[in-house]
């Protein structure tokens, strides 16, 4: 009994590769490959068809020594494959959109703070240039007041910030 039953499935092991190749390849209507364990569209002409279950290897449409004399007429009778998905094309414009959107409101953000510190320093530099003495906090907590280095120190770098902050209306 167990060798009949050994047999069986020695059978069943030999008969899985058939059973697995039935696969069909075809090109639909846009020219793509498709694989697939269903048979294609009754739509799909005969020529189409590349493999079907139960072939050993892809149909070929000619003869292989008469490919390259007749390959301009077969690449004419081929179907047009441009390349291009238009949801594909779609998508990218879409992210291309976003990202030019993301890099505007970024410029945007940018000018916009580069404003505020514009009108920051020519406030601090006017306070500095009215002659008014200013007075700090150190790192103890208690108020200093500037020298006239520190001051001068302090006017070059509110400048310098205006400078490079304060462009004039173009």
């Amino acid at each position: 009994m167990t060798i009949a039953l050994r047999a069986l499935a020695l059978a069943a092991l030999c008969i899985l590769p058939a059973i697995a190749s039935a696969q069909w390849m075809y090109l639909d209507k846009d020219g793509r490959k498709v694989f697939s364990d269903k048979a294609p569209p009754p739509e799909t002409p005969a020529k189409n068809i590349l493999r079907q279950p139960g072939m050993k290897a892809p149909v070929a449409a000619e003869p292989v020594a008469a490919a390259p004399a007749k390959a301009s007429s077969a690449a004419a009778s081929a179907p047009k494959i441009t390349g291009k998905d238009k949801e594909l094309e779609d998508r990218r414009k879409q992210a291309e959109a976003a990202e030019a959107e993301k890099n505007k409101a970024r410029a945007e953000a940018q000018a916009k703070e580069q404003n505020e510190n514009c009108g920051r320093a020519r406030q601090a530099k006017a306070t500095y240039d009215s002659g008014q003495r200013v007075a700090r906090v150190n790192a103890k907590g208690e108020r200093e007041f500037l020298d006239d280095a520190q001051r001068q120190s302090e006017v070059k770098r509110l400048q310098s910030v205006i400078d490079r902050d304060c462009k004039p209306a173009q």
